[in-house]
């Protein structure tokens, strides 16, 4: 009778599993901070709410001419302003955005890395319940022979 084969217990032959995140987070430049920290402001319901008060007020005020009428009905300044505003809010969410996007591939591939040592860990499971499998086929063979004599 041949003796049972077991696989060889499984190595975990590799680097622990980093946390994207924290790792994105430290490689951030100042620019890429303030990006995204302008990209958070102006995406945020507190940054319409607070434009639209002082944009009602800048129409109010000089419609009313309560002060004094610095910017005229149809609001050339205000429109001037407010191109600027989109001028150069514009470039820098989509660096924010580009930043996020280079992130969200960082961390897929990260995903992919770890997807592959779950596979090569599961395929090391199955092999030993496989050969454990043998070992009690083996097992329940000898058992009938002796139960049988």
């Amino acid at each position: 009778m041949a003796s049972i084969q077991f696989p060889k217990p499984f190595q975990h032959e590799h680097p622990p599993v980093r946390n994207v995140n924290e790792v994105f987070e430290e490689e951030l430049s100042l620019s890429q901070r303030a990006s995204d920290a302008v990209a958070r402001t102006v995406g945020s319901w507190k940054f319409i709410i607070i434009q639209s008060v002082l944009l009602s007020i800048w129409v109010v005020v000089n419609v009313l001419a309560i002060v004094k009428q610095w910017d005229p009905y149809p609001f050339i300044l205000m429109n001037l302003v407010l191109s600027l505003q989109a001028a150069y809010t514009a470039p820098i969410i989509m660096m924010s955005q580009n930043r996020q996007a280079a992130h969200d591939r960082i961390e897929a591939h990260e995903d992919f890395l770890i997807n592959q040592k779950a596979e090569e860990e599961i395929r090391a499971i199955l092999d030993h319940l496989a050969a454990q499998d043998r070992a009690m086929e083996e097992m329940h063979q000898l058992l009938l022979k002796l139960t049988a004599r």
